[in-house]
C-alpha cells in the first residue's frame, strides 16, 4: 500500500509540473505555388486575405479556404504588408529598394511606389493617425505615410531597427529595437521618441515578437537568439519576469479575449502562455507545426493562427573558400500551417 501512494504521490507532483493544454493544433496546410525564401505573413481579417511575402513578390490566399488568389509582384526583398481598409490602399516593404509598394487589395493591382528610408522591414498601419510606418534598418528610422494621399509626412528618428510594433490604445506605439535591446515608445501623430525601456538582456538577443494587453500594461516579448519571453510594464519599463519559450522566435501575438499570448519559432514550435493576473503566468505548452515556421498572423474573429513554413535543400558550395553550404527551398514545400481548436 506504501508504494501505491508514492506512485499516486509523484504522479500528482509531475501532472503540477506539465504544461496545461491548448487544444490548438495544426489542422490544415494550405500549399503555395512558387518555392522562395520567405519573411511576414499578414491577415486581413475583414476581407480573408492572407498575405504571405517571399522572394520578390506577395502571394495572396484566402485564408478560409487556402485557395491562391494572386500575386503582387516587383517587391524586391520584400518583408511585409500593412491594409488601410478604409482607404482601399495596401502597402508592401520592399527591403533592397528603398520602397513601399502601393496596391489595390481589392484586384491587387499595383498603384504606384513610395520613396521611405532604407532597408525598409516591418510595415503596420494605426488607425487613429491614418498613417502606416515602416522600420527602416539601414537608415535606423522609421518612414511615416498618410494611408490616404500615400505621401510621405515625416521621419521618427528612433535610432534603432526596429521590428515588431504594437499600438496601444493611449495613441502610443510600442516597438522593438532588435540592435539596442531595447523597446522605443513614440507619438505616431508628432512622431516624437517619447520613452525607451532597456530589456536587460545581452547584446545580440534581438526583441523580436510583441504583444501587448492594455487593461493589465503589460509588454510581451521574445527574444530571436535567447530563448525567452521578457514580461515589462508599458507604463515605466520594468521588466517584471522572464519565461522560457522556443527558439527562434520572429512573431508574437496576444488574445485580449483569452488572454493567451503566442510566439513562433523557427525550431517547429509555437509557444503559448496564459496571462493569469498582470503578475501571474501559466506555462500552456509548445504546439508542434514544422521548422522555419518563424512568423506568424493570429486571427481574432477565428482565433485561428496562420504560419508560414519550408523545407530546404542544403548543397556544397562551389568556392571552396566558403564553408557554408547553399540553401535552397525544396519544390513543393512551401506551405501556410493553420492551426486551430
Amino acid at each position: 500500500m506504501l508504494n501505491i501512494r508514492i506512485v499516486v504521490c509523484g504522479l500528482s507532483l509531475l501532472a503540477l509540473t506539465l504544461p496545461a493544454e491548448t487544444g490548438y493544433r495544426v489542422q490544415a496546410r494550405y500549399e503555395i505555388p512558387q518555392p522562395s525564401g520567405t519573411d511576414y505573413i499578414t491577415l486581413d481579417s475583414a476581407a480573408r486575405r492572407l498575405f504571405i511575402s517571399h522572394g520578390t513578390q506577395v502571394d495572396v490566399m484566402d485564408a478560409d479556404s487556402g485557395k491562391y488568389v494572386g500575386a503582387i509582384p516587383d517587391t524586391p526583398g520584400v518583408h511585409g504588408v500593412a491594409i488601410a481598409t478604409e482607404f482601399k490602399h495596401g502597402f508592401v516593404s520592399n527591403g533592397r529598394e528603398n520602397k513601399v509598394t502601393l496596391f489595390d487589395p481589392s484586384n491587387l493591382q499595383i498603384i504606384k511606389k513610395i520613396n521611405v528610408g532604407e532597408g525598409p522591414d516591418g510595415i503596420y498601419y494605426d488607425p487613429g493617425t491614418k498613417r502606416v510606418f515602416t522600420n527602416n534598418h539601414g537608415t535606423h528610422d522609421i518612414t511615416a505615410i498618410d494611408a490616404r494621399t500615400a505621401e510621405v509626412v515625416g521621419t521618427v528618428k528612433i535610432d534603432g531597427d526596429g521590428e515588431m510594433a504594437a499600438i496601444s490604445p493611449t495613441g502610443l506605439i510600442y516597438v522593438n529595437l532588435e540592435d539596442k535591446g531595447q523597446v522605443a515608445v513614440f507619438d505616431p501623430k508628432t512622431l516624437e521618441v517619447k520613452k525607451r525601456f532597456d530589456l536587460g538582456v545581452p547584446k545580440g538577443a534581438e526583441p523580436a515578437g510583441l504583444g501587448l494587453d492594455p487593461k493589465t500594461n503589460r509588454l510581451f516579448i521574445s527574444l530571436n537568439k535567447q530563448p525567452s519571453m521578457v514580461v515589462m510594464d508599458s507604463n515605466n519599463g520594468k521588466v517584471i519576469n522572464t519565461f522560457p519559450i522556443c527558439s527562434g522566435s520572429d512573431y508574437g501575438a496576444f488574445d485580449p479575449d483569452t488572454k493567451l499570448i503566442f510566439f513562433s519559432c523557427g525550431d517547429g514550435k509555437l509557444s503559448v502562455y496564459h496571462e493569469k493576473s498582470a503578475d501571474e503566468y501559466e506555462d500552456m505548452g509548445a504546439i508542434e507545426t514544422q521548422l522555419t515556421a518563424k512568423t506568424m498572423a493570429f486571427d481574432p474573429k477565428t482565433k485561428k493562427i496562420y504560419l508560414a513554413a519550408a523545407e530546404y535543400l542544403d548543397t556544397p558550395n562551389p568556392d571552396p573558400k566558403i564553408k557554408r553550404p547553399l540553401r535552397s527551398m525544396k519544390n513543393g514545400s512551401f506551405v501556410v500551417l493553420v492551426v486551430s481548436k
